[in-house]
């Protein structure tokens, strides 16, 4: 696959310390990863061969004493493959166009939790 990639785009990251009492009335939060793919008609000089589509990384990580959320994003063009449907996409193909959302979340991870703790960051292994 021929991908051409726009920059990623933070929409939101939220680093919250666990408030174990709320969590005691209103439940522990779950960590979930959600990765979304949508086709874009409308992108500036797209070819007929090409395909345009959008990645969100949605994410909410629990760890010991603090929670991870938000959403991350990117747009990738494809070049010389038209794609009808996002179920076009192979599994293999899907996780390519997801990695630099997982590798941008690992590194603001580390950094915010590196400077939030004064400590080594957290590592996130996927």
């Amino acid at each position: 696959m021929n991908i051409e990639r726009e920059k990623e785009f933070v929409h939101q990251f939220h680093y919250d310390a666990r408030n174990l009492a709320w969590e005691e009335e209103n439940g522990t939060p779950e960590t979930a990863l959600n990765v979304q793919f949508q086709l874009v008609d409308q992108v500036e000089n797209l070819a007929d061969t090409d395909t345009a589509i959008n990645g969100l990384l949605s994410f909410m990580i629990v760890l010991e004493n603090l929670v991870i959320s938000g959403n991350v994003g990117q747009l990738s063009i494809i070049r010389g493959q038209v794609i009808e449907n996002k179920e076009q996409l192979s599994q293999e193909e899907m996780s390519e166009l997801a990695a630099p959302l997982f590798d941008l979340l690992q590194r603001m991870t580390y950094e915010i939790t590196e400077i939030a703790l004064d400590q080594p960051g957290v590592s996130l292994e996927f």
